[in-house]
């Protein structure tokens, strides 16, 4: 079960590295109109081995459970064509938007270490993500297709459980619940003036040069606070609707070749865009961008708003939730203050799921303690400051019937509905056309499928 999740993950980032792949060799598998090169497995094999402690003794076998997830994966994609499953680019774009809203979480907001670790800007990213996020929607709609009716009972839950042994159970990490009020420091109309006389200035100085393009890309360098694209110039490469905020959307696509746009206010800061290249509905673009700060004593200011919100709840004048909805900036305090955690859509957060700066937080309170102001940075880089309450922690734990039946009642459908998918695997391979290259005959899953 747990391998199984570990490959589901693993896919996305083994096919996001061989979205740029080119190099044409050796095919080792057909699946239908699916086809797996030697590469596609080599690169997985080292995607899974750099995760994983491989012994020498056990490659082989290694190599073939990791070819056996990109056939199943092949399989599925192959099964989603049949079906004519349509997937939106709605439904892109928000898978997407939830990956990297994911990123961010994990390295506190700061965009520039997504960036150092895939060589790439924020936006040449998202752009590569879009066929492996593709291609993942399709394989969870086949794999819905196949589990949608399967249920599980109490009776089952427990016989799960008795089966497996306390010993064997899931380990339920560390959760917390926690609420929390938000206060952004405001930036000056002078700071806002003082950027826009910036970059009309870069943009004046840009279009006077013999060349523009290296003029604004050299500005770029030394001036633009956007750590993925400024090393590069501000290039952004080659951009497709609905990749950027629709008020940058709305300017940029209706620029010409050469042109570069007034400045354009967008969540991240104020912007000016260069258009180097058009095709059909991609363009590639180059930018400046200047975010907004607030001065020093803006920030005191912040934190001292939020120390006198603390006290005002510490002297028992209001409890938490009343103090969030009267004080926070957050848009989401109508939930009383309480922090969601967006990937389970409940308030429990482990340390998967928190910043290193908030799980350092709650970490050192007890259930019932505030924290002192802290950082908080947007994803869109906003810098604001927050106070925490921690309303329950749990320690890790074995998972039992009594305190985690959830997580237990989850642990059981899935094996569950996982044999469902292993029944419709070996029932779909003997009326699929598929051809293994004869290297890998040998290897279990194709003596388990019977595969010629």
């Amino acid at each position: 079960m747990t391998r199984q999740f570990l490959f589901y993950i693993l896919f996305l980032f083994s096919l996001f590295s061989l979205n740029a792949q080119t190099t044409i060799d050796k095919i080792i598998a057909t699946i239908g109109k699916e086809i797996i090169l030697q590469s596609d497995l080599e690169q997985a094999y080292r995607e899974y081995s750099s995760q994983f402690t491989v012994q020498e003794e056990d490659d082989d076998d290694e190599k073939c459970a990791v070819f056996e997830h990109l056939i199943f994966t092949k399989l599925m994609l192959h099964q989603a064509d049949v079906d004519s499953i349509v997937i939106s680019e709605q439904q892109v774009e928000f898978a997407i938007n939830q990956r990297m809203q994911y990123f961010l979480q994990m390295t506190g907001g700061d965009s520039r270490v997504i960036e150092k670790h895939f060589g790439k800007s924020m936006a040449e990213i998202r752009k590569d993500m879009r066929e492996p996020v593709r291609d993942q929607l399709y394989i969870e709609e086949v794999q819905d297709g196949i589990t949608a009716n399967i249920t599980i009972t109490p009776s089952e839950v427990k016989s799960y459980a008795n089966r497996l042994g306390p010993d064997s159970m899931t380990m339920v990490p560390a959760t917390f619940e926690f609420g929390h009020i938000l206060k952004t420091p405001p930036v000056s109309e002078t700071e806002i003036a003082e950027i826009k006389t910036k970059l009309e200035d870069y943009r004046e100085q840009s279009l006077r040069n013999e060349n523009p393009k290296n003029r604004f890309s050299m500005l770029a360098r030394m001036y633009s606070d956007d750590p993925g694209s400024a090393s590069k110039g501000g290039e952004l490469g080659f951009i497709e609707r609905g990749q950027l905020y629709p008020e940058v959307e709305a300017v940029v696509f209706n620029l010409k070749s050469g042109e570069i746009s007034h400045i354009i206010k967008s969540r991240s800061g104020y912007h000016i865009f260069m258009l180097h290249e058009r095709r059909g509905e991609s363009l590639k673009l180059s930018h400046i961008l200047i975010q907004p700060k607030p001065s020093a004593e803006q920030q005191v200011s912040a934190i001292e708003y939020l120390d006198s919100v603390k006290q005002i709840i510490l002297d028992k004048k209001m409890d938490f939730s009343d103090a969030a909805l009267e004080f926070s900036e957050d848009p989401n305090k109508l939930s009383g203050g309480w922090v969601i955690n967006p990937y389970s859509l409940s308030t429990k957060f482990d340390h998967e799921t928190l910043d290193p700066t908030t799980l350092s937080t709650l970490e050192k309170l007890i259930p019932g303690d505030y924290s002192a102001p802290i950082v908080y940075n947007s994803d869109d880089g906003v810098l604001s400051y927050r106070l925490l309450y921690l309303k329950t922690k749990v320690t890790p734990h074995r998972a039992n019937l009594v305190e985690d039946y959830d997580v237990i009642k989850n642990d059981a459908l899935l094996e569950k509905k996982n044999k469902a998918i292993e029944k419709w695997v070996m029932n779909k391979v003997k009326v699929t056309s598929i051809k293994i290259d004869e290297k890998y005959k040998n290897c279990d899953f194709v003596i388990r499928w019977q595969i010629n």
